[in-house]
């Protein structure tokens, strides 16, 4: 009789990593508090005597969007304590050993700082049509014909929604008397 031995190979230490670094998402739960916190607060103290013309208001949205962050970051919460994990990217279409892609960034900043000079002196509808229609080209569009009109036609309606339907006054500018 002849006893073979195996080498078995010794099990592993068992890896222990923090309850906190475990529970990373919580980070997530509390910033998402905060936000809607901020959001209630600002949004329940705003002043909005004179824009308020009947139950839909100025504090509507922001309540609205203060609240599902709350309710957001509870239900968040409640999934990370239950053992819920995130899900790691499987895959995007970017190349992160390409650089990023300076012009369009400087583009962009720029666009949205013409925007923001321009809006007092040419007033809304301008200054967002010249801020959607740059965007459009920041970002590769290259329409000339169709990219003007989409950019006036979608800032057109955000002036109306904002100014005339919730009573968020914007800047005209030489166009308020025809709007």
């Amino acid at each position: 009789m002849t006893t073979q031995t195996t080498d078995i190979p010794p099990a592993p230490a068992p890896t222990h990593r923090s309850w906190l670094r475990d529970h990373s998402e919580l980070g997530v739960c509390v910033l998402l508090l905060i936000l809607g916190v901020l959001v209630l607060t600002d949004a329940l103290t705003m002043d909005v005597d004179i824009a308020q013309r009947g139950p839909v208001g100025p504090k509507t949205v922001p309540i609205v969007v203060g609240a599902v962050l709350l309710l957001i970051a509870a239900l968040l919460a409640v999934d990370v304590l239950r053992g819920g994990r995130g899900q790691a990217e499987t895959g995007e279409d970017i190349d992160l050993s390409e650089p990023a892609d300076w012009r369009t960034v400087l583009l962009l900043a720029g666009v949205f700082l013409g925007a923001a000079v321009l809006i007092e002196p040419l007033g809304f509808p301008i200054a967002g049509a010249l801020l959607f229609w740059g965007a459009a080209f920041a970002l590769g569009s290259r329409h000339t014909d169709r990219d003007p009109l989409i950019a006036a036609g979608l800032s057109l309606v955000t002036y109306v929604v904002f100014n005339n339907l919730l009573g968020v006054p914007l800047p005209g500018g030489p166009l308020m008397g025809v709007l």
